[in-house]
């Protein structure tokens, strides 16, 4: 069985699922909840303990390294972005003007 590299993961479930494409609290849950299927746990059943464990193991995908693959799919992909990327790419040029404005 192939293993698939976080960027593959995140970009199936982008395209696969749109309404994943602008929370990234829903896309990192969709990932790992897949990856505990295939990892032969029964997500619904597991308790937050064991799911911690799991987690800090590092037997699942990094949560930034998700968000990360994210990000570039969505600045290299239009396709795959979600109905609120250019909101926040807006909010982001005020961000940066109100920084440079501390400096």
């Amino acid at each position: 069985m192939k293993i698939l590299k976080a960027k593959d993961k995140v970009k199936g479930f982008l395209t696969n699922l749109p309404h994943l494409r602008d929370d990234d609290n829903k896309l990192i849950a969709s990932v790992w909840f897949e990856e505990l299927k295939d990892k032969g746990y029964e997500p619904q059943s597991i308790t937050a303990f064991m799911f911690l464990k799991i987690l800090a193991d590092g037997k699942l995908t990094n949560a930034e390294s998700i968000r990360r693959c994210r990000a570039k799919f969505q600045e290299t992909n239009p396709a795959l972005r979600g109905k609120i990327y250019a909101q926040r790419h807006k909010e982001k040029i005020v961000v940066n003007q109100q920084l440079k404005s501390f400096l």
